[in-house]
């Protein structure tokens, strides 16, 4: 139900737009988070938005650098990563769920995930 794609190698300093479509749910019912994983850590949450409003969350460690955003219309939901580090290599999920809560501690669907890797 969520793909996600634009993943790949990037320079430390450079930008990356990640997109993650979605088919089969009412997308713009749907609360959107960004996860990621990197190697021998937990997930953690990257980035939330809610399915209304447009009101936007954000990790401290990505604040200021990263944008989330969302096109009802296209049913697509975009991660905008701008002056990326070597901590930000990790691979990223996109999530939906009805809730604020519910994405971030049980979404109902999960995308497969895509690598991001950072280079210095």
């Amino acid at each position: 139900h969520l793909v996600e794609s634009g993943g790949g190698l990037v320079h430390a300093g450079g930008s990356l737009r990640l997109s993650c479509a979605a088919s089969g749910l009412s997308f713009e019912h749907y609360y959107m988070g960004w996860f990621r994983q990197a190697p021998g850590k937990e997930r953690e949450e990257v980035s939330c938005i809610d399915s209304n409003y447009g009101r936007t969350y954000y990790a401290d460690s990505v604040k200021g650098r990263f944008t989330i955003s969302r096109d009802n219309a296209k049913n697509v939901l975009y991660l905008q990563m701008n002056d990326v580090k070597s901590e930000d290599t990790a691979m990223y999920y996109c999530a939906a769920a009805s809730n604020l809560v519910r994405v971030r501690t049980a979404p109902h669907y999960w995308g497969q995930g895509i690598q991001v890797t950072v280079s210095s």
